[in-house]
């Protein structure tokens, strides 16, 4: 019991006020072709530099699946006005197999900034630390990431990663090979 209640707190959202709380977007920069990185049964592909700072707006983890122990979590993040509490406090969002929806009734910004300034990000942790760090993180947390976005290339088929932040549906997910991922507090 002392268990259960404890994991209800300790994964429960974070509040946070009304205001933008992560202003800048994301930064992605060019790299040569790299060598492939291989991972058990896949191999990744760098594609460019990345960093970020988000709020979690939603997480889903993968226990199940092809992809599950390489990306075991998939989460979907947002900035500028899409990290304002009053803004996302008019939106619905859900994950699903793989993919992060939202909806509303009433559009408390234009519909392409919702677009542009949220995403569903498929991170694979670099290393053991880093996955202690992204397993810690919770609708609400402010975010420091940083890595490479990768193709996966595998036996039964692959993903290939976003290298643009307004794209929608299918494809548009970006995939984070992160070297860190860091809890930060807005200013």
């Amino acid at each position: 019991m002392l268990f259960a209640a404890w994991r209800l707190y300790s994964n429960r959202d974070i509040e946070r006020a009304n205001g933008v709380l992560v202003a800048a977007d994301p930064v992605q920069g060019e790299i040569d072709a790299g060598l492939p990185i291989e991972r058990g049964a896949f191999r990744l592909r760098p594609r460019a530099d990345f960093h970020a700072t988000v709020r979690i707006l939603r997480r889903e983890d993968y226990r199940l699946g092809a992809l599950a122990d390489l990306v075991p979590t998939d989460f979907a993040v947002g900035w500028g006005r899409m990290s304002d509490s009053e803004v996302l406090e008019r939106i619905d969002f859900s994950q699903s197999n793989r993919f992060y929806y939202w909806h509303t009734n009433d559009f408390p910004i234009p519909r392409a900034e919702i677009e542009t300034h949220s995403a569903n990000w498929h991170v694979i942790p670099e290393n053991a630390a880093v996955r202690r760090d992204l397993e810690r993180l919770r609708t609400g947390s402010i975010v420091e990431l940083s890595g490479r976005l990768v193709d996966i290339e595998g036996e039964n088929g692959g993903m290939t990663t976003s290298l643009t932040r307004a794209d929608t549906g299918a494809g548009a997910c970006e995939i984070l090979l992160a070297s860190s991922a860091r809890v930060v507090e807005p200013h």
